[in-house]
């Protein structure tokens, strides 16, 4: 009897154990590819005890891979960038609808889905570039790169970027599909050069002189100014900021987004870790350690962001916009938008 209540009292240690051990993990897959992202996830799990097991990849794969696994996915949670994926990955199903009234409160309503499966914690600005020694006009919004008197001056990276599809997007948003399709067919008669390359090399196409206006986020700018960016950061200061529609909607913002994946085997932790993306630490670090934008208002911005001054950022409902993206792909292939 004594052997058969000992083995039992084992065999509940081993449950508990394995319980507890359940309870102090969280499976992240992840596209954000900063290195910088390490203290993000140290202090997390400093100030919960909870483990974070990584999966990185690129968000496209990402998200196959969760649909691939099905209810047998390990995944807690969905981190990645821009609206276009995280309205992918609703789309495909693979998130679920989480009800945390801290995420209500800290997160602005017009960068979370409408059915609360995804929340945006930092923001980059889709913001005009120009060489300010012979750009005397620069766009003063962004249906204004279109203007024939921007013809092959412009550099923007091509149709299969998400931050232009985002982009495109808000554009049909706040004008419509065909003064969208004119915009966009007007940008391809402006451009200096085939699309090509990085966020960061179309800022480095002005310095170069390929092109005298470019389109970019705004932290490929905000990292020059504070490290050392080989073909950039030497001649920075002949490049200017010019914040979009500010008379109008305002500049469009582009997400860094998370949601609770839809089959979490630890829902609890997933749902604490978005809560902790959207404390004041996490809020602080994106800007001082990502160049980035916070989504919490009112949190402090690193130097170097605030450096690029204040402007009107779009309060459009990111929703809203990502119900566009099937038509702004559609709009990019009918112009020849390579």
């Amino acid at each position: 009897m004594l052997k058969s209540s000992t083995c039992i009292a084992a065999a509940l240690t081993a449950l508990i154990a394995t319980s507890a051990a359940a309870e102090g993990e969280l499976n992240l897959y992840s596209s954000r590819h900063y290195d910088t992202d390490e203290r993000l996830y140290t202090d997390f799990e400093e100030a919960t005890g909870i483990t974070i097991n990584r999966i990185e990849g690129k968000a496209d794969e990402l998200i196959a891979r969760m649909e691939a696994e099905g209810a047998n996915s390990p995944a807690d949670v969905l981190l990645t960038v821009d609206t276009s994926r995280l309205a992918r990955a609703k789309e495909a199903g693979i998130l679920q609808a989480i009800d945390s009234t801290t995420l209500e409160e800290r997160i602005p309503a017009n960068l979370q889905d409408a059915d609360n499966q995804w929340f945006g914690f930092s923001q980059r600005a889709r913001i005009i570039f120009y060489d300010k020694n012979d750009v005397a006009n620069p766009p003063a919004t962004y249906l204004d790169l279109a203007k024939p008197e921007y013809k092959g001056l412009v550099c923007i990276r091509s149709s299969t970027n998400t931050y232009n599809q985002t982009l495109l997007a808000s554009i049909i948003t706040h004008h419509g599909a065909e003064a969208a399709k004119d915009w966009a067919a007007g940008v391809v008669d402006n451009m200096a050069r085939e699309p090509q390359g990085g966020d960061t090399d179309q800022l480095r196409g002005i310095v170069s002189g390929e092109c005298e206006i470019s389109v970019s986020n705004s932290y490929y700018y905000a990292r020059a100014l504070r490290k050392d960016v080989k073909g950039l950061s030497d001649a920075i200061d002949s490049v200017s900021v010019q914040f979009p529609s500010q008379e109008a909607e305002g500049a469009h913002m582009n997400l860094s987004g998370a949601g609770v994946a839809a089959h979490a085997p630890n829902k609890d932790n997933a749902v604490k870790f978005l809560e902790y993306l959207a404390g004041e630490q996490a809020q602080v670090y994106f800007s001082n350690g990502n160049d980035e934008y916070p989504a919490v208002a009112d949190v402090p911005l690193a130097e170097n962001v605030s450096a690029l001054g204040a402007f009107k950022a779009d309060e459009v409902n990111l929703s809203d916009v990502a119900k566009n993206i099937p038509e702004a792909q559609k709009i990019f292939n009918e112009v020849g938008w390579k």
